[in-house]
Protein backbone atom coordinates (compact mmCIF):
# COMPACT_ATOMS: atom_id res chain seq x y z
CA UNK A 1 0.00 0.00 0.00
CA UNK A 2 1.25 3.54 -0.41
CA UNK A 3 3.37 4.36 2.43
CA UNK A 4 2.74 7.97 2.65
CA UNK A 5 -0.75 7.26 3.79
CA UNK A 6 -2.43 6.94 7.08
CA UNK A 7 -4.70 4.00 7.08
CA UNK A 8 -8.40 4.24 6.28
CA UNK A 9 -11.12 3.22 8.32
CA UNK A 10 -12.16 -0.05 5.47
CA UNK A 11 -8.41 -0.69 5.35
CA UNK A 12 -8.51 -1.14 9.73
CA UNK A 13 -11.34 -3.35 9.28
CA UNK A 14 -10.07 -5.41 7.02
CA UNK A 15 -6.63 -6.02 8.57
CA UNK A 16 -8.88 -6.60 11.85
CA UNK A 17 -11.45 -9.12 10.38
CA UNK A 18 -8.22 -10.67 8.61
CA UNK A 19 -6.54 -11.10 11.98
CA UNK A 20 -9.42 -12.47 13.92
CA UNK A 21 -10.51 -14.94 10.96
CA UNK A 22 -6.35 -16.39 10.87
CA UNK A 23 -6.53 -15.98 14.31
CA UNK A 24 -9.44 -18.26 15.30
CA UNK A 25 -8.85 -20.41 12.71
CA UNK A 26 -5.85 -21.69 13.49
CA UNK A 27 -2.98 -22.87 15.80
CA UNK A 28 -0.11 -21.34 13.56
CA UNK A 29 1.67 -17.80 14.14
CA UNK A 30 0.59 -15.28 12.55
CA UNK A 31 2.84 -12.74 10.53
CA UNK A 32 1.85 -8.90 10.16
CA UNK A 33 2.69 -7.54 7.03
CA UNK A 34 3.53 -3.59 7.62
CA UNK A 35 6.40 -2.73 5.03
CA UNK A 36 6.12 1.39 6.08
CA UNK A 37 9.56 1.41 7.87
CA UNK A 38 11.27 -0.05 4.16
CA UNK A 39 13.15 3.43 4.11
CA UNK A 40 14.86 3.33 0.85
CA UNK A 41 13.65 0.31 -0.88
CA UNK A 42 14.07 0.12 -4.70
CA UNK A 43 11.51 -1.11 -5.45
CA UNK A 44 9.00 1.99 -4.06
CA UNK A 45 11.28 3.83 -6.94
CA UNK A 46 9.02 4.14 -9.92
CA UNK A 47 10.78 4.36 -13.27
CA UNK A 48 12.95 1.20 -12.96
CA UNK A 49 11.89 -0.16 -16.06
CA UNK A 50 11.79 2.73 -17.90
CA UNK A 51 14.97 3.06 -20.30
CA UNK A 52 15.40 6.83 -20.00
CA UNK A 53 13.79 7.99 -16.80
CA UNK A 54 13.82 11.46 -15.53
CA UNK A 55 15.15 12.29 -11.91
CA UNK A 56 15.14 9.83 -9.32
CA UNK A 57 13.47 7.03 -11.39
CA UNK A 58 16.54 4.69 -12.42
CA UNK A 59 18.85 2.03 -9.76
CA UNK A 60 21.76 3.91 -9.41
CA UNK A 61 20.11 7.21 -9.54
CA UNK A 62 18.36 6.73 -6.27
CA UNK A 63 22.15 5.09 -4.81
CA UNK A 64 23.90 8.09 -5.78
CA UNK A 65 20.76 10.84 -4.11
CA UNK A 66 21.32 9.38 -0.87
CA UNK A 67 25.03 11.11 -1.26
CA UNK A 68 24.13 14.04 -3.52
CA UNK A 69 21.53 14.71 -1.65
CA UNK A 70 21.07 13.87 1.79
CA UNK A 71 19.29 16.43 2.98
CA UNK A 72 16.23 15.69 0.88
CA UNK A 73 16.52 12.31 1.28
CA UNK A 74 16.33 12.44 5.00
CA UNK A 75 13.79 14.70 5.08
CA UNK A 76 11.77 11.92 2.79
CA UNK A 77 12.59 9.62 5.54
CA UNK A 78 11.78 11.58 8.44
CA UNK A 79 7.65 11.70 6.55
CA UNK A 80 7.64 8.47 5.98
CA UNK A 81 8.78 7.96 9.63
CA UNK A 82 6.14 10.19 11.01
CA UNK A 83 3.30 8.43 9.13
CA UNK A 84 4.64 4.80 9.94
CA UNK A 85 4.27 5.53 13.07
CA UNK A 86 1.07 6.94 13.17
CA UNK A 87 0.23 3.68 11.23
CA UNK A 88 1.37 1.45 13.89
CA UNK A 89 -0.67 2.73 16.53
CA UNK A 90 -3.62 2.05 14.47
CA UNK A 91 -2.28 -1.08 13.21
CA UNK A 92 -2.27 -2.35 16.55
CA UNK A 93 -5.37 -1.34 17.42
CA UNK A 94 -6.53 -3.37 14.64
CA UNK A 95 -4.68 -6.26 15.39
CA UNK A 96 -4.15 -6.59 19.05
CA UNK A 97 -1.71 -9.39 20.34
CA UNK A 98 -2.84 -11.89 17.53
CA UNK A 99 0.13 -11.59 15.56
CA UNK A 100 3.64 -12.92 16.73
CA UNK A 101 5.99 -11.08 14.66
CA UNK A 102 5.37 -7.89 12.18
CA UNK A 103 7.31 -7.50 8.63
CA UNK A 104 8.81 -4.03 8.70
CA UNK A 105 11.10 -3.07 6.21
CA UNK A 106 12.33 -5.12 2.95
CA UNK A 107 14.78 -2.91 1.87
CA UNK A 108 18.38 -4.55 0.61
CA UNK A 109 21.45 -4.16 1.56
CA UNK A 110 23.48 -6.58 0.42
CA UNK A 111 24.99 -7.44 -2.71
CA UNK A 112 26.49 -11.14 -3.27
CA UNK A 113 30.21 -10.05 -2.62
CA UNK A 114 29.62 -6.93 0.58
CA UNK A 115 27.27 -4.49 1.76
CA UNK A 116 25.58 -1.97 -0.83
CA UNK A 117 26.22 0.58 1.96
CA UNK A 118 28.93 1.74 4.41
CA UNK A 119 28.19 0.86 8.04
CA UNK A 120 28.67 4.29 8.71
CA UNK A 121 26.66 5.74 6.22
CA UNK A 122 23.96 2.85 7.74
CA UNK A 123 24.09 4.23 10.89
CA UNK A 124 23.79 7.72 9.85
CA UNK A 125 21.10 7.67 7.20
CA UNK A 126 19.00 4.70 7.81
CA UNK A 127 19.63 3.44 11.74
CA UNK A 128 17.95 5.76 13.27
CA UNK A 129 14.46 5.41 11.53
CA UNK A 130 15.08 2.00 11.81
CA UNK A 131 15.44 2.39 15.63
CA UNK A 132 12.29 4.67 15.98
CA UNK A 133 9.64 1.87 14.65
CA UNK A 134 11.74 -0.98 16.74
CA UNK A 135 11.54 0.89 19.85
CA UNK A 136 7.38 1.61 19.38
CA UNK A 137 7.42 -2.24 18.43
CA UNK A 138 9.02 -3.39 21.48
CA UNK A 139 7.76 -0.67 23.53
CA UNK A 140 3.93 -0.82 23.13
CA UNK A 141 3.14 -4.54 21.73
CA UNK A 142 4.78 -8.00 22.33
CA UNK A 143 5.85 -8.43 18.82
CA UNK A 144 9.09 -9.10 16.96
CA UNK A 145 10.62 -6.94 13.84
CA UNK A 146 10.83 -9.08 10.84
CA UNK A 147 13.35 -7.30 8.47
CA UNK A 148 14.18 -8.77 4.86
CA UNK A 149 17.82 -7.99 3.53
CA UNK A 150 18.93 -10.08 0.78
CA UNK A 151 23.10 -10.39 0.10
CA UNK A 152 25.85 -10.31 2.42
CA UNK A 153 24.88 -8.46 5.42
CA UNK A 154 27.60 -9.55 7.71
CA UNK A 155 28.93 -5.61 7.80
CA UNK A 156 25.35 -4.83 8.80
CA UNK A 157 23.98 -7.29 11.74
CA UNK A 158 25.51 -5.73 14.40
CA UNK A 159 23.78 -2.77 13.27
CA UNK A 160 20.61 -4.40 12.64
CA UNK A 161 21.17 -5.24 16.30
CA UNK A 162 21.64 -1.98 17.82
CA UNK A 163 18.67 -0.80 15.69
CA UNK A 164 16.24 -3.39 17.57
CA UNK A 165 15.57 -5.91 14.64
CA UNK A 166 14.32 -9.32 15.77
CA UNK A 167 14.39 -11.43 12.87
CA UNK A 168 16.19 -11.36 9.41
CA UNK A 169 15.28 -12.93 6.35
CA UNK A 170 16.15 -14.78 3.45
CA UNK A 171 19.86 -15.17 5.06
CA UNK A 172 21.57 -15.50 1.50
CA UNK A 173 24.08 -18.08 2.51
CA UNK A 174 25.45 -18.57 -0.62
CA UNK A 175 26.63 -14.48 -0.38
CA UNK A 176 30.27 -13.76 1.11
CA UNK A 177 30.89 -14.17 4.47
CA UNK A 178 27.54 -15.59 5.48
CA UNK A 179 28.10 -19.23 5.92
CA UNK A 180 25.65 -20.67 8.51
CA UNK A 181 28.45 -21.78 11.17
CA UNK A 182 29.76 -18.19 11.11
CA UNK A 183 26.38 -17.00 11.39
CA UNK A 184 25.28 -18.82 14.27
CA UNK A 185 28.74 -18.13 16.32
CA UNK A 186 28.26 -14.21 16.06
CA UNK A 187 24.84 -13.82 15.97
CA UNK A 188 22.82 -17.03 16.93
CA UNK A 189 21.70 -16.08 20.10
CA UNK A 190 20.65 -12.02 19.32
CA UNK A 191 18.90 -12.29 15.83
CA UNK A 192 16.53 -15.21 14.85
CA UNK A 193 16.96 -16.02 10.96
CA UNK A 194 14.70 -17.25 9.06
CA UNK A 195 15.31 -18.73 5.55
CA UNK A 196 18.77 -20.26 5.14
CA UNK A 197 17.16 -23.69 4.51
CA UNK A 198 18.03 -24.26 0.98
CA UNK A 199 20.18 -22.39 -1.26
CA UNK A 200 17.83 -21.46 -4.51
CA UNK A 201 20.84 -20.04 -7.07
CA UNK A 202 23.35 -23.27 -6.98
CA UNK A 203 22.01 -26.26 -4.98
CA UNK A 204 18.26 -26.43 -5.64
CA UNK A 205 18.02 -25.38 -9.19
CA UNK A 206 21.33 -27.50 -10.00
CA UNK A 207 22.40 -30.01 -7.32
CA UNK A 208 21.41 -33.34 -7.79
CA UNK A 209 18.42 -34.88 -4.89
CA UNK A 210 21.36 -35.89 -2.82
CA UNK A 211 23.59 -32.80 -2.70
CA UNK A 212 20.06 -30.90 -2.18
CA UNK A 213 19.19 -33.46 1.63
CA UNK A 214 22.35 -33.26 2.77
CA UNK A 215 22.87 -29.34 2.08
CA UNK A 216 19.65 -28.75 3.82
CA UNK A 217 20.29 -31.16 6.83
CA UNK A 218 23.23 -29.29 7.17
CA UNK A 219 21.63 -25.93 7.22
CA UNK A 220 19.06 -27.04 10.06
CA UNK A 221 21.81 -28.79 12.00
CA UNK A 222 23.68 -25.52 12.30
CA UNK A 223 21.18 -23.11 12.28
CA UNK A 224 18.31 -25.08 14.48
CA UNK A 225 20.85 -25.54 17.62
CA UNK A 226 19.13 -23.94 20.57
CA UNK A 227 16.05 -22.40 18.62
CA UNK A 228 16.37 -19.01 16.82
CA UNK A 229 15.87 -20.42 13.47
CA UNK A 230 12.59 -20.36 11.11
CA UNK A 231 13.31 -22.86 7.81
CA UNK A 232 12.71 -21.14 4.99
CA UNK A 233 14.16 -21.74 1.52
CA UNK A 234 16.63 -18.37 0.57
CA UNK A 235 14.17 -15.73 -1.50
CA UNK A 236 11.79 -17.38 -3.79
CA UNK A 237 11.75 -20.89 -5.33
CA UNK A 238 11.85 -20.10 -9.34
CA UNK A 239 9.99 -21.70 -11.72
CA UNK A 240 12.12 -24.99 -13.44
CA UNK A 241 12.96 -26.35 -10.62
CA UNK A 242 13.65 -30.17 -11.34
CA UNK A 243 10.40 -32.28 -9.69
CA UNK A 244 13.01 -34.68 -7.85
CA UNK A 245 14.72 -31.62 -6.37
CA UNK A 246 12.00 -30.24 -4.93
CA UNK A 247 10.94 -33.33 -3.65
CA UNK A 248 14.80 -34.19 -1.91
CA UNK A 249 14.13 -30.41 -0.10
CA UNK A 250 10.90 -31.34 1.56
CA UNK A 251 11.92 -34.84 1.94
CA UNK A 252 15.36 -33.72 4.09
CA UNK A 253 13.65 -30.89 6.39
CA UNK A 254 10.86 -33.21 7.04
CA UNK A 255 13.04 -35.96 7.97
Amino acid sequence: RDMYAVYTDEELRTLEERAIALYDGTTRAIIGNFGMGSFGDIAYVPGTQIPFPKGIRAVADWYMATKLYPDYVMGIFQRQLEIALENLALYRQAVGERIAAIFISGTDFGSQRGAFIAPASYRAMFQPFHKAINDWVHANTSWKTFYHSCGSMVDLYDDFIAAGVDIVNPVQISAAGMDPATLKARWGDRLVFWGAGVDTQRVLPFGTPDEIREHVRQNVAILGVGGGFVFNSIHNIQAGIPTENLVALFEAFSA
